[in-house]
């Protein structure tokens, strides 16, 4: 049986139940789900504010431009950020009508704070940090360097649910932090994010952007004996990037099992590192020791990475790539061969299986595989 990256693990009953609930109530979209899920949220995470969004993605848009407008930023705003990443990280900036410029990464493969430094001018506005894999690399350091430079600081929290720094979730002290709820994440839905600022009146804010603009919502507007109140404001124009109850029904189960799927993931990633911890041919990538990772990746790095790939293909093993060096794209050919070490990165790792549907014997499959093949 072919051995897959990722495949999500849903609890199909549960799930089928509350959006059972949805649909007898008639009430699928923005609403009652969205806020529970959203409570939900702020109650795992301890984080102040939640609310729930059709994706991760349109969450980093949001808050660019919501930090842009809020603080009179103007098109050359510079954002720091990193070519290791999923391109919707720095499309978001784009996006903004804000500037990306690239710092390199560390062994963690996450920013690191002297390449920042070296990046930060009079334009520097905001510093977008990924936690790639779940990791948090340097990021008390870059939080330093923002603090003492009034520099914005936006939490890409796409593979951090469930992370946690000294038992904390992560990150209260960013500016915003996003979420995502994609349906392979760690807490998967078909489709959804969240986004958490710190401040209220952005919380609010980003509440009417994501609506269009508009000060109070379908579901805020329904009176509980059904009455729907039709008067609104507009008060900018905003988009329609809201999330749904369908999907929060979906998060809403997984959140109950995020905990014990992610201690099951460190497990897995704890059988790969036993195997292949010695072999001089492949190096992990290394965890912050303070850092109780979501382990939404497990990465390695080896020199012959394409014939690597192709040989665990052949027998049925199929890895995956996270990232490939954002500045070798034509948007982003400005930053390349500025950061050295997420270009070499960028060719040697691979992303090896890690699911809820492994077993120790098949992470000793996928072992003794690349034990064999890596140069």
């Amino acid at each position: 049986m072919a051995i897959q990256l990722f495949v999500p693990k849903f609890r199909v009953d549960e799930c089928l139940e509350g959006i059972r609930e949805c649909l007898e109530k008639g009430w699928t979209g923005l609403g009652f789900k969205t806020v529970e899920m959203e409570e939900a949220w702020k109650s795992y995470t301890g984080l102040p504010h939640a609310h729930f969004l059709s994706s991760n993605t349109v969450g980093l848009e949001l808050a660019f431009r919501l930090l842009k407008t809020k603080n009179g930023w103007g098109d050359d705003a510079e954002v720091i950020t990193t070519p290791l990443t999923f391109v919707s990280t720095n499309h978001a900036i784009l996006c903004a009508g804000l500037t990306p410029v690239f710092a390199d990464v560390d062994e963690s493969l996450c920013l690191d704070p002297a390449s920042v430094e070296q990046r930060i001018t009079d334009k520097t506005k905001a510093l977008i940090f990924v936690g790639i894999g779940g990791n948090v690399g340097q990021y008390s350091k870059i939080l330093e360097i923002c603090k003492a430079r009034n520099i914005a600081l936006i939490l890409d929290a796409a593979h951090m649910s469930g992370t946690r720094i000294n038992g904390r979730h992560v990150c209260p002290e960013a500016d915003v932090v996003v979420f995502s709820f994609q349906a392979v994440k760690n807490l998967a839905t078909a489709d959804s994010g969240m986004i958490c600022f710190k401040n209220a009146e952005d919380d609010e804010r980003v509440r009417k952007m994501s609506w269009l603009g508009i000060n109070k919502d379908t579901y805020a507007r329904t009176a509980s004996q059904g009455a729907y109140k039709w008067m609104y404001d507009v008060e900018e124009v905003g988009f329609k990037y809201h999330g749904n109850s369908i999907m929060a029904v979906m998060g809403l189960v997984a959140l109950k099992y995020l905990d014990s799927d992610n201690a099951y993931r460190r497990q897995l990633a704890k059988w790969y590192r036993e195997n292949l911890g010695g072999n001089e041919k492949v190096r992990f990538i290394e965890i912050n020791p303070e850092c109780e990772s979501s382990t939404h990746l497990v990465q390695i790095r080896v020199k012959n990475r394409e014939e690597l790939m192709l040989a665990l293909n052949e027998h049925q093993v199929y890895p995956g790539v996270h990232y490939r060096d954002n500045t070798e794209y034509r948007m982003y050919a400005h930053g390349n061969g500025t950061c050295p070490k997420a270009a070499v990165a960028s060719q040697e790792i691979i992303s090896l299986p890690v699911h809820m549907g492994l077993s120790k014997a098949d992470v000793d499959t996928v072992s003794q595989l690349v034990a064999k093949y890596a140069k």
